[in-house]
């Protein structure tokens, strides 16, 4: 087994899945290669017998939806569950093959002092890349990218990746309400507003699956920028106010 440097007892990793059975079980294998704290899997409804496969397996904590409820409303549950048993540290990421469990002691290392969340990124000079990103979603991400650095002045470079750190202080003073996939929008408000710091390290950009879709009419690149602008604003709105 690969050396597990950094993790403890309390810390977590959360993993929302949606139809995943081809890759979970071998995505759930490597995470345990890395880490040997709690595994927490929040299946959002799947119908593909990934319900099935973890039901399977006595190392993780399944929470499971009976239909399908969003990407932000599966996080939000996970950060409750971990907040709930005591998790000091979380780590996101996703279930599909394309997040590198390797780097998990690195997000927990890194975490701390004026580091309040760590956040991967694909676009830094050290992230190598197996694939390539759908021109639209790159687009996306750096028109998003953009409109967070203008308000925080962070200068991040990936908005959008999953995999993420985050102390329990952080994720016990955040209210999310976004249920879908503009809840890293809504984050990034509150996090700039409750003055956090954010550190971003290099992650591979993995793109094995260009046909992966979002769901319902937000494979449309400008309807889903104009969901993301209509989260961003509202956040906005309400925190000044």
């Amino acid at each position: 087994m690969t050396e597990i440097r950094g993790a403890r007892a309390a810390d977590a990793v959360l993993m929302p899945v949606y139809n995943e059975a081809p890759m979970v079980s071998a995505v759930l294998d490597a995470v345990r290669c890395h880490f040997d704290g709690e595994i927490l899997v929040v299946d959002d409804g799947s119908t593909d017998g990934t319900a099935r496969i973890l039901e399977g397996r006595d190392d993780v904590v399944t929470l499971r939806h009976p239909v399908n409820c969003g990407y932000g409303r599966a996080l939000a549950e996970g950060f409750a569950w971990a907040l709930a048993n005591g998790m000091q540290r979380v780590v996101t990421m996703d279930c599909d093959g394309q997040h590198e469990p390797a780097h998990i002691p690195q997000f927990l290392d890194a975490l701390g002092g004026d580091s309040h969340v760590v956040s991967g990124s694909r676009y830094l000079p050290g992230s190598l890349s197996t694939g390539v990103a759908p021109e639209e979603r790159r687009r996306v991400n750096m028109r998003v990218t953009a409109m967070v650095n203008d308000l925080t002045g962070w200068g991040i470079t990936d908005a959008f990746c999953g995999f993420k750190a985050y102390s329990a202080e952080v994720l016990r003073g955040m209210t999310l309400r976004e249920p879908g996939y503009a809840m890293p929008l809504e984050f990034w408000v509150r996090a700039h507003h409750a003055g956090l710091k954010v550190r971003e390290i290099p992650v591979e950009r993995i793109y094995c699956d260009n046909d992966r879709t979002f769901g319902s009419d937000l494979d449309d690149a400008e309807r889903r920028m104009t969901y993301y602008l209509r989260v961003w604003n509202e956040t906005l709105r309400e925190l000044e106010a």
